[in-house]
């Protein structure tokens, strides 16, 4: 834990921590006391050095609650947005402190403390101003982080082709498995001829758990840095309708093969002391989802899986991380026998998972996907597993209901 708490306090200067540390208690502690707790006859808020009493400070303050929450988020990941609002918001304070002090305390005393308060915010507001750089600051590439090569998983479509182009992007070489050989060999002089990469091309049915063997083995010459664990499918309907050997092909691609890779590929990223491991799980595994049962339980084992390694394997050099895409352009919905339209470009969901990779446990593509898993944390276990089951009475072939 210490050592996690070092790594997130190292991201800045130690006064952005401050500043961090300020922003989460006003937006956890301080606001949400003010504005539900405070009797209203009490309440006071100050914008621009113009005090506001009562109802007019409490229809202020939630403004003031999401400036802070803005902050401490923005603050704790680093986010390129906050230059230059980080600066600007504080050059407000600055402002807003010497007229308070003017205009309420007025005199000689009131004027130099305003001098005093306002000159601390301005000399702030320039060190923010100053600080565009560390803001959305670009990390190093892949291949610097963890290496020469990367495996990716299910490359033939979907996620995985675009996860094989932002690899190789970042200079990368790829090994591209799947089990459409003729998909796999278009992408590879894709990537050779876009980025200058080497590529290999390893066909595999990971319904087979052989197959998962022989992949690991067909790697095992190589410096592989990072593995995507991206293989998956999906099979809606009730579960005394479904196939049984397709669920448990299912288990065995969305589980056993990423355990297989994992456990075999994981002992020389050790020794190396640096790479990465990404699992694709899915904003189902949040969840019970009737109709989409063994599913959602085979991407609660990835996220369960992820998270944990992620917490292991943190002093041994490696980064962990669950991808949790909802909705996604891809051929999922095919063959999962649903029925809905796409949602999120792929290439979307394969950047936010970069961008929190080293940094998290487990990302959630798209704020509406995020929400809606925050939601079903506080809904009773029953009530969420009642609408998840009519939302996808909507997608499922009514022979599979």
């Amino acid at each position: 834990m210490s050592s996690w708490w070092k790594d997130v306090m190292d991201r800045r200067p130690w006064w952005m921590n401050g500043l961090m540390l300020f922003s989460a208690f006003m937006a956890f502690i301080y606001c949400p006391w003010d504005w539900l707790m405070r009797p209203v006859a009490e309440a006071e808020d100050v914008w621009f050095g113009i005090l506001f009493r009562g109802s007019l400070a409490k229809i202020t303050e939630p403004l003031h609650w999401a400036i802070y929450a803005a902050g401490a988020y923005g603050f704790w990941r680093m986010k390129a947005w906050m230059w230059p609002w980080a600066a600007v918001y504080v050059a407000q304070v600055a402002f807003a402190m010497f007229v308070w002090n003017i205009a309420y305390v007025g005199g000689f005393g009131g004027f130099m403390a305003g001098l005093a308060s306002g000159g601390a915010f301005a000399a702030l507001a320039v060190a923010l101003w100053n600080s565009q750089e560390q803001f959305g600051r670009r990390r190093a590439s892949l291949k610097d982080r963890y290496g020469d090569w990367a495996l990716v998983t299910g490359a033939s479509a979907g996620i995985g082709v675009e996860f094989a182009r932002a690899i190789a992007r970042d200079g990368m070489s790829c090994v591209l498995s799947a089990r459409r050989k003729d998909r796999l060999d278009e992408l590879a002089s894709e990537l050779e001829q876009n980025y200058g990469i080497e590529t290999k091309i390893v066909t595999a049915d990971l319904t087979n758990p052989d197959d998962a063997k022989q992949l690991a083995k067909a790697v095992e010459d190589l410096d592989l840095g990072l593995l995507v664990n991206n293989a998956g499918f999906g099979y809606a309907g009730r579960f005394d309708k479904q196939d049984g050997d397709r669920l448990e092909q299912m288990v065995q691609v969305n589980c056993m093969a990423p355990v297989i890779l994992t456990s075999r590929l994981l002992p020389k990223m050790i020794e190396r002391n640096r790479g990465a491991i990404v699992f694709t799980g899915s904003v189902a595994g949040r969840q019970p989802v009737p109709l989409h049962g063994l599913y959602s339980a085979t991407k609660a084992f990835d996220l369960f899986i992820g998270e944990s390694l992620w917490a292991e394997l943190r002093d041994d050099g490696i980064d962990v991380i669950t991808l949790e895409p909802g909705p996604t352009e891809s051929e999922f919905t095919a063959v999962a026998g649903e029925d809905r339209e796409v949602g999120e470009p792929a290439a979307n969901v394969v950047a936010a998972c970069f961008e929190a990779l080293g940094r998290q446990p487990s990302v959630i593509s798209g704020w509406f996907n995020w929400f809606r898993s925050c939601i079903s944390r506080f809904t009773p276990r029953s009530t969420t597993a009642l609408i998840a089951q009519e939302v996808m009475r909507k997608q499922t072939p009514p022979e599979m209901q």
